[in-house]
C-alpha cells in the first residue's frame, strides 16, 4: 500500500470513528432514556382497563375444579368457573346467593321408605335430605375449542391426530372454538367426576360419604379405569377418555334440562356450603374429552392450565412459572354489583356502584414475583394495584409498616394507599404427621402414650404470642387454642377465660402459656431428657417442612421456630421447598412436622374440624386432613356434628371433640391471623374476605388516574444521566484525539520514510 492510499484510508477512518461516535453517543442516550422507564410492563399499560397483581413461586399446581383445593389455585378457578351457589359480596355474617343455580333452596327429607317428612322431623329419622336445585337458563360457557362443531355437528376437535395437534400449546392455537348452553347435567357429571382416580381428588372421601352411592360409583370407577388402561404402562400421560357419561350415580341426577337433584345421606345441612365450593363447579364433558386427547397433557393443554367454565373470566394466557392472563368472558351471564350490605358498607363507599353490570375490569394480568420485599416496592409505586388475591394479610402487613414509622405513615397518607381489616375465618399451624413414628400416633399404647407427651411438650415450648404478637407484627395474630377460628359456631376461642389446658393454665385469674420446666418434664416422661433420647444419648432431630421455599422475609421466622425447639434441646432441620413440591412430599406422607395454614371455604366449625377426620386423610385417601390424624371417638362426633343445626347439642359436640384434639396435639395450634387487604386509591369496592374468592368481578379501577400517579410516582431524576452521557461523551472525544493524534504521526512517519512502495 503506498503513503497516498494510507492517508486516504486515514480519512476514511476519521470518518468512521466521527459516525462512530454518534452512533455511540446516540445510542448510550437512548439507552439510558429507555432505562428511566421502571415499569415492569408493556408501554401504555397503565391506561388499560387491567387489573395487576403478582404471585410467588410457580405456578398453581392444580386448576382443576375437581382436585383444586388451596388458596393460590382458588385466585383463578373461581374467576374463571362458577359453582351453584357463592356468597353475598358485603353482607357479614355471611349469606349464600344463588350462582350458577337460578336460587337458593332447602332440601326436603325422606324417611327410610321414601316417604317425605316434615321439615322439624328429628335427625334420627331423616334418611335421606334432597336438593332440587334449579339451574339459571340461558348461562352459556366461554369460548373452547372442544365446544367447536362443523356444519353437520360434528366436533371439530375431538378426534385429533398428531399432525392436527402439532405444536400447540394453548386451546387459542386452534381455529374455531365454540360455546353451549349450561345444563343440570353438567353437575352430575361433575359429582360422578370426584369418584376419579386418575387425578387427586380431595373431597370424595366426604362426599362419598354423603352423597348418595358415591362410594359404590367409586369402586366402579376404578374397575372401569382399570380396563381402560389394561396393557398400557403406567408412566403413560395419554389415558383413554373415562366418560362418567355411561354410568349413574344413584345420588345425582338431572331432572330435565335445568333442574339438579342431588340426595345425600341422612341430615346434612352443610351441603350448601359445598355447592358455593369449585367442587360444585360445572364440568362439560366436552371439555374433559378434548383434554384427554393423545398428547395434550405432554403440550399442557389440560384442565390444570385451562379451566373452561361459566364465570366472568377465562385463561386467556398461560407461561408457566412466569405470567397467567385472565380475560373477560364474551358469553358471561348479566350479573350485577350488590345494592344492600352492612351498616358501613355506605360511608364505605362500597354500594357507589349499586345495579351496575359487572365485572368492571376486562383483563386480569398476574406476575411471578417471587419476594415479598419486591411485591411491597411495586405497589408502592403503583405498578400492582393489589399485591396479590391469594393472601389476606398485605393490609396488615402495610399497617404494621405503617404503625413503626411517622414517615411512612404520612408516605402511605400521601398515595392514598387503602388497607381496610376485617376478621375472617382462617389460621395458620403447625401440624404432626401421625404416621411418622417419632411425632405421630405410635405402633404401641406405650410409645402412643411417649409421642403425646413429645406433642404436648413442644406445644407448649412453640410461644406463639410472643412469635405473632409480639415479633411478626406484620404476619400478626392471636394465639389459637384449638381449629376453630373465633367467629364461627361452636367455637370458645373469644370467650374470656377459655383456654387450652395442655398448653395453658390459669394464674391470678389471667390465662398465660405453661413453663418450659413443665414442657421439659413432659419430654422427660417421653423418653427425651433435655432433648436426647433416654436410651442411646443422641440428640433428638426432627425434620420441619416448611411449604416455601426460604426467602429473606421467611427466613426469620423458621429461624424463631428452629429456636422454639432449641428452648427443649430438640434439632430442628428445616426443609423447605416450593408449595407444589410440599403438597408431593404432603400427599406421599414423607413429611414430619409441617407448617400450613387453613382459609374457611364456608363459615361452620365442620370446615375446620374436618381438616382431622381420620376418613379425610391426605396421605391415605386424598383428602384434606394433612397431619393424617385418627381418632375412633373423635370422629365419631365428627358425623353426629355433621347432622345438628347450630344450638346447644351442637356445641356441645364441638366442646367434647376439641377436648380430645387438645389432649392429642395433632396439631401446635398456631394462631388466628388478622386479615386485611391492600388497595390503590384508584380500586374501588375493594372488601378483604377469605370466604368469598371471586372478588374480581366486583373491582372497579379508574385507569386514568393509575396511569397519571405512576407517571408522577416513577418520575425519572435526570441529572444524573446527563451526568453520565457528558461523561460518555468525554470519552470518545478523547478516545477520538488519541486516535487522531497516532494517525497523524504514522503518517508523518510513512512520508519521511525511503521507498515509495512496500
Amino acid at each position: 500500500m503506498s503513503s497516498g492510499q494510507w492517508m486516504e484510508e486515514g480519512g476514511w477512518l476519521k470518518g468512521l470513528a466521527r459516525r462512530m461516535g454518534a452512533l455511540c453517543a446516540a445510542a448510550l442516550l437512548l439507552g439510558l432514556l429507555a432505562a428511566c422507564n421502571n415499569s415492569p410492563y408493556w408501554a401504555g399499560a397503565g391506561k388499560e382497563n387491567t387489573l395487576f397483581i403478582s404471585f410467588d413461586e410457580r405456578s398453581p399446581r392444580y386448576l382443576d375444579p375437581t382436585a383444586s383445593y388451596t388458596s393460590p389455585e382458588s385466585v383463578y378457578v373461581y374467576q374463571i368457573t362458577e359453582p351453584l351457589y357463592g356468597y353475598h359480596y358485603l353482607k357479614r355474617p355471611y349469606q349464600l346467593i344463588p350462582r350458577a343455580a337460578a336460587e337458593v333452596v332447602k332440601p326436603y327429607y325422606l324417611d327410610d321408605k321414601g316417604q317425605r317428612l316434615p321439615d322439624d322431623a328429628p335427625a334420627d329419622k331423616i334418611a335421606e335430605s334432597v336438593y332440587e336445585v334449579p339451574i339459571r337458563e340461558g348461562v352459556m360457557y366461554a369460548p373452547s375449542p372442544a365446544f367447536a362443531k362443523d356444519a353437520q355437528g360434528n366436533y371439530l376437535y375431538h378426534h385429533l391426530t398428531a399432525a392436527q395437534l402439532g405444536s400447540k400449546r394453548s386451546p387459542w392455537e386452534f381455529e374455531h372454538q365454540g360455546t353451549r348452553e349450561l345444563v343440570a347435567d353438567d353437575f352430575v357429571y361433575a359429582l360422578k367426576r370426584h369418584a376419579t382416580p386418575r387425578i387427586e381428588a380431595p373431597i370424595f372421601g366426604l362426599f362419598s360419604e354423603r352423597v348418595l352411592g358415591l362410594k359404590a360409583y367409586g369402586e366402579l370407577i376404578r374397575q372401569e379405569n382399570a380396563k381402560l388402561l389394561q396393557g398400557l404402562p403406567e408412566s403413560t400421560k395419554d389415558k383413554p377418555f373415562l366418560d362418567f357419561r355411561k354410568w349413574p350415580l344413584e345420588g345425582a341426577q338431572a331432572v330435565n334440562k335445568h333442574l339438579l337433584r342431588v340426595r345425600i345421606k341422612g341430615k346434612y345441612p352443610q351441603w350448601s356450603y359445598w355447592m358455593a365450593t369449585t367442587f360444585l363447579s360445572p364440568i362439560p364433558w366436552e371439555v374433559d374429552a378434548f383434554y384427554a386427547q393423545p398428547g395434550m397433557t405432554e403440550h399442557g393443554i389440560s384442565w390444570n392450565q385451562w379451566p373452561v367454565g361459566t364465570g366472568p373470566y377465562m385463561m386467556t394466557e398461560y407461561e408457566q412459572d412466569r405470567r397467567h392472563v385472565m380475560s373477560r368472558n364474551p358469553n358471561y351471564r348479566p350479573d350485577t354489583y350488590p345494592c344492600d350490605g352492612n351498616d358501613h358498607d355506605r360511608e364505605a363507599g362500597l354500594l357507589a356502584d349499586c345495579g351496575k353490570r359487572v365485572p368492571f375490569i376486562d383483563k386480569v394480568v398476574a406476575t411471578l414475583i417471587k419476594e415479598r420485599v419486591p411485591r411491597k416496592e411495586l405497589f408502592k409505586q403503583g405498578y400492582l394495584d393489589v399485591p396479590d388475591l391469594e393472601r389476606g394479610d398485605w393490609g396488615v402487613e402495610f399497617l404494621a409498616d405503617q404503625s413503626d414509622s411517622d414517615e411512612v405513615a404520612a408516605f402511605f397518607k400521601a398515595r392514598g394507599f387503602k388497607f381496610p381489616r376485617d376478621t375472617d375465618p382462617n389460621s395458620w399451624y403447625l401440624g404432626f404427621n401421625w404416621l411418622d413414628p417419632v411425632v405421630g400416633k405410635g405402633s404401641t399404647p406405650e410409645q402412643q402414650q411417649r409421642n403425646r407427651k413429645l406433642r404436648q411438650a413442644l406445644s407448649i415450648a412453640i410461644d406463639w404470642e410472643e412469635g405473632y404478637g409480639q415479633i411478626f407484627k406484620n404476619r400478626g395474630g392471636v394465639a389459637g387454642f384449638g381449629p376453630v377460628p373465633p367467629g364461627v359456631f361452636g367455637s370458645r376461642e373469644a370467650e374470656a377465660g377459655y383456654f387450652n389446658p395442655v398448653t395453658h393454665k390459669l394464674v391470678d385469674g389471667k390465662v398465660v402459656r405453661r413453663s418450659l420446666d413443665e414442657a421439659r418434664q413432659l419430654l422427660a416422661e417421653a423418653g427425651y431428657p433435655e432433648g436426647r433420647e433416654a436410651a442411646t444419648g443422641k440428640p433428638l432431630v426432627l425434620n420441619y417442612d416448611f411449604m416455601r421455599t426460604v426467602t429473606p422475609e421467611v427466613k426469620a421466622e423458621n429461624d424463631w421456630m428452629v429456636k422454639q425447639f432449641a428452648k427443649l434441646g430438640i434439632q430442628l432441620d428445616v426443609r423447605a421447598t416450593d408449595y407444589n413440591q410440599f403438597q408431593e412430599k404432603v400427599h406421599q406422607g414423607k413429611h414430619q412436622i409441617f407448617w400450613w395454614g387453613w382459609f374457611a371455604d364456608y363459615p361452620d366449625a365442620e370446615n375446620f374440624l374436618f381438616l382431622l377426620y381420620g376418613p379425610n386423610s391426605k396421605s391415605l385417601h386424598d383428602g384434606e386432613n394433612s397431619a393424617n390424624y385418627q381418632n375412633d371417638e373423635y370422629d365419631r362426633l365428627f358425623t353426629k356434628m355433621q347432622t345438628l343445626e347450630d344450638g346447644p347439642e351442637k356445641r356441645e359436640v364441638i366442646d367434647r371433640m376439641l377436648h380430645i384434639l387438645q389432649q392429642d396435639s395433632p396439631w401446635a395450634w398456631g394462631y388466628w391471623p388478622y386479615t386485611g387487604q391492600a388497595f390503590q386509591h384508584w380500586i374501588y369496592n375493594g372488601k378483604p374476605s377469605i370466604v368469598i374468592r371471586d372478588p374480581v368481578r366486583y373491582y372497579r379501577l379508574d385507569a386514568a388516574e393509575r396511569a397519571r400517579q405512576q407517571a408522577r410516582w416513577n418520575n425519572p431524576v435526570w441529572w444524573p444521566l446527563l451526568v453520565l452521557v457528558l461523561g460518555a461523551l468525554a470519552i470518545i472525544w478523547a478516545t477520538r484525539r488519541s486516535f487522531m493524534a497516532r494517525e497523524t504521526a504514522t503518517a508523518r512517519g510513512t512520508t519521511a520514510a525511503p521507498g515509495g512502495a512496500d
